[in-house]
């Protein structure tokens, strides 16, 4: 929100520094993002905080500094034609100085015979913004001649002073402007730009910020409630109003205002419209801007004669307006010309014939003003706030007008804006009003009454505060109070609709009392035991080893399609969780982002869909959530834990120390897993063969302490073509965490290291093809007891000398004592009890060489 100082004066006395107020405004919430000067020197310490010379010229913000010396009010007293140029003049300038001045200009709106007219004027050394550069580009005023006239001085356009890119004529003063008068003086300001928060929406206006100023400063405050003239006939002989939809309208109110002129508005509403970034259009437009930012009441003309034709045409001789939600379908044109369709979450203001306008959104293109415009129905109303924002982001139009209704506009202040546009539009369009306002109030706003005590101040924000002194803050924000004992029951404002609860209040107390006063307070019991939070810490840990295995981790929305998790079952898509399955989002953001997911599986295919794009390979994971509603409560699904790991692509990318372009396989996955589960003390696991709708060629099932850790394997080829993926392997594993947390917990167990030599050796053996070398290799461990430190696979074979139907498994066997060196008789008497009880148990036999 822009805040010209000038303006908000009117209505609140400043008298500090302008860095000073900036500050405290900041420190109570009205966050003061940048402060803009328009023609002034900024105070002293804003220009040493900027390192700015005396006599800079300040750019910031395409401004410039108008030099008191060089830059006055001027008055044209005579112009005539340049004697030898068609489209010149030699306009003779007052500007307060011993002797007028004559220069030359090309001014459109300046004609032969002209004289009277106040304007901008500068004199030779005054720093000019360049009106033909491309950007921002200041330069000096120097003596010109042209046509053999010679110049020393320049009657000034907006975007020549920066104030903005108007150049197509002279700026014109308003007529009482003082001649001779530094330009610094009469029309310099600073402009706040102040950060609105969605709760302190009540500051998007000029008197919000003065009510702020004057509580925060403790300045008198002048705000004068609006008045008008009237005339007969009444306004409801002119119209009626009817809300129909009354959740979705609180108040809607109207007036008439006859026999208007359409025009340009004056000098000072334009120049205050543009110092708070709105562009005039005429006087009627402007009015309701000019409304909406001086009191944060967006209001809407109509052009009451086109209402009253459109009312005719179906045989009414009266028009009515009526608010009510859209119908399925109904088509309706915006302001911007753009066709809407419309649906039944949609609120519009109609009359008897049908939509003239977007509830607190838009206005209709059929019943606008324009020049031709004689008679305006102002409308002044309140909606539900939500509603308009789900209204403006459906519709993609965002407005000054939405971003205040869908933040709360209170009803009482209907009737404010519309008696304050009302008079506005009568006296700049020398129109009349008809006596009375036209509405429907079917839900008046309430009155809030809300509790607090000294007790609770205390308690919640550590200051020690009387009761006085807390009604003495309430009453500074215009809370009327009474007291009960030692409650203090305050009476919320009717142009506050944050305040609702004690915490609320509590809020204000501290805002006005002073962030910055408040006291440190040291904590005066002990300090609370530290636990562990295992799971937090679990998730932590995996993050460390994964990402020491060459994972970077992502974190992906846990808002999906049902499309995508029905895209997981490419052999039996009527298996997939239907639709009923999900949480799904009321106001959706997008159509991609619809559910809440139920696989994590779906969330890593669709981030390598996203990436896989611009990058040829991928290894990543993510620990994230999963949402179940069939095992919450009822009224909450289960949230489950869970973590994926993705890859594809090149097990080494190219480089200059060489690649390795083979894609990464099951194989890969399977080492990360398995150094995962090391680190964690959760092993050893169990792979074993699983069948499982998303994957493909292979697919493993992990078991730990015998419960399932989860499923990796290779994503099956039509879900890798459903996920639009590159033709190569892409290898994805879905885990459960919890499962890992008992191991994670317990303290590993450490063995001594032995002084004595380890003796390694090897042996194979021919086992049935079904038997998994995971079984064979944990008889062998059972076997070899304390002495066999360990044991692993280094070799599949089938082929040669191998019967149909078994494999060969090779194993390297480490055996070693704490106590001593264990000899070849020793190590022999282990390798034959190993033989003997594979043999025995799964029909193993010594493979020969």
């Amino acid at each position: 929100m822009r805040v010209p100082l000038s303006w908000l004066k009117e209505y609140v006395d400043i008298t500090l520094p302008v860095d000073e107020l900036a500050e405290k405004l900041t420190l109570a919430g009205l966050e003061v993002a940048n402060i803009e000067y328009i023609g002034v020197a900024p105070p002293a310490s804003e220009r040493a905080r900027r390192h700015m010379e005396d006599g800079q010229i300040e750019t910031g913000n395409n401004r410039i500094l108008w030099e008191r010396d060089k830059i006055f009010v001027g008055q044209i007293l005579e112009s005539r034609k340049h004697p030898n140029a068609d489209r010149l003049l030699l306009a003779t300038v007052d500007y307060g100085a011993g002797e007028p001045m004559t220069i030359i200009t090309g001014a459109p709106n300046l004609k032969p015979g002209d004289s009277g007219q106040k304007v901008a004027f500068a004199t030779l050394g005054a720093v000019l913004v360049d009106p033909y550069a491309d950007n921002f580009k200041t330069m000096k005023l120097k003596p010109s001649k042209i046509r053999g006239i010679r110049s020393e001085g320049m009657a000034c356009s907006e975007r020549e002073l920066g104030i903005s890119d108007e150049h197509e004529g002279i700026m014109i003063l308003p007529e009482d402007a003082p001649v001779g008068m530094p330009l610094a003086d009469y029309l310099g300001d600073v402009v706040f730009d102040i950060d609105v928060t969605p709760n302190m929406i009540r500051i998007a206006s000029i008197i919000g910020v003065a009510r702020e100023v004057a509580a925060i400063t403790g300045a008198a405050l002048h705000i004068p409630m609006p008045t008008w003239e009237t005339q007969p006939p009444a306004a409801g002989e002119y119209c009626e109003v009817e809300i129909v939809d009354d959740d979705l309208c609180y108040r809607f109110t109207a007036t008439i205002i006859r026999d208007v002129k359409v025009g340009p508005s004056p000098f000072w509403m334009q120049h205050r419209l543009k110092l708070v970034g709105q562009r005039p259009i005429n006087n009627l437009v402007d009015v309701t801007n000019y409304v909406m930012f001086e009191w944060g009441k967006p209001l809407h003309a109509f052009d009451y004669d086109k209402l009253l034709a459109r009312a005719r045409a179906i045989g009414k001789d009266k028009v009515k307006i009526i608010v009510r939600r859209a119908h399925e379908g109904e088509h309706f044109t915006t302001l911007d010309g753009q066709e809407r369709i419309l649906d039944p979450d949609i609120l519009m203001i109609c009359d008897e014939a049908g939509p003239v306008g977007v509830g607190g959104v838009m206005g209709g293109l059929e019943t606008e003003v324009s020049e031709d415009t004689r008679n305006v129905l102002l409308e002044s109303a309140s909606f539900n706030f939500i509603n308009i924002r789900q209204t403006s982001r459906k519709l993609k139009l965002p407005s000054e007008a939405a971003y205040r209704f869908s933040r709360g506009v209170p009803s009482e202040l209907d009737p404010i804006g519309n008696v304050r546009g009302a008079q506005l539009m009568a006296e700049l369009g020398g129109g009349n009003i008809a006596d009375g306002i036209v509405e429907d109030y079917p839900r008046p706003q309430p009155t809030v009454e809300v509790p607090v005590d000294a007790g609770e101040v205390r308690r919640v924000l550590g200051l020690d505060l009387s009761q006085q002194e807390i009604i003495a803050i309430l009453r500074r924000l215009e809370f009327d109070t009474r007291t009960e004992g030692e409650t203090i029951w305050a009476t919320v404002p009717w142009y506050r609709l944050d305040v609702n609860i004690t915490a609320d209040l509590l809020e204000e107390i501290a805002r006005i009392y002073g962030y910055d006063r408040i006291p440190l307070t040291m904590l005066s019991d002990e300090l609370p035991p530290q636990r562990h939070n295992w799971p937090l810490e679990l998730e932590e840990r995996l993050r460390d080893i994964l990402a020491a295995c060459g994972l970077q981790e992502t974190i992906n929305y846990s808002l999906t399609t049902v499309e995508n998790h029905v895209r997981l079952y490419p052999d039996a898509p009527e298996q997939a969780p239907g639709a009923d399955q999900f949480i799904t989002l009321a106001n959706p953001m997008s159509l991609d982002r619809v559910v809440m997911r139920r696989s994590m599986v779906v969330s890593a295919l669709e981030n390598l869909q996203r990436n896989l794009r611009h990058v040829e390979r991928l290894a990543t994971f993510e620990i994230g959530l999963v949402y179940l509603p069939e095992l919450g409560d009822g009224e909450l699904p289960a949230e489950i834990r869970r973590f994926t790991l993705a890859m594809t692509g090149p097990r080494r990318p190219a480089g200059w120390l060489g690649g390795d372009p083979e894609p990464m396989d099951f194989f890969d996955m399977k080492g990360v897993v398995e150094v995962m589960l090391e680190q964690l003390n959760a092993g050893p696991a169990v792979y074993e063969p699983a069948d499982v709708h998303w994957c493909g060629p292979r697919c493993a099932r992990v078991l730990v302490a015998g419960e399932e850790l989860g499923i990796f394997g290779e994503v099956h080829p039509r879900v890798r073509q459903a996920f639009d993926l590159p033709h190569q392997p892409v290898v994805v594993a879905d885990f459960a965490t919890d499962v890992l947390l008992p191991f994670f917990r317990q303290h590993p167990r450490l063995q001594p290291i032995s002084d004595y030599p380890p003796v390694k050796e090897d042996i194979a053996v021919v086992v049935d093809e079904a038997i998994p070398a995971a079984t064979v290799e944990a008889l062998i461990r059972q076997t070899g007891g304390r002495l066999l430190v360990d044991v692993h696979l280094f070799d599949l074979y089938r082929g040669k000398s191998i019967p149909a139907g078994k494999k060969s498994l090779a194993f390297s066997l480490t055996f070693q004592a704490p106590d001593k060196t264990l000899s070849d008789k020793d190590t022999a008497r282990l390798r034959r009890k190993i033989v003997a009880r594979l043999e025995r148990e799964l029909g193993a036999s010594l493979r020969e060489a």
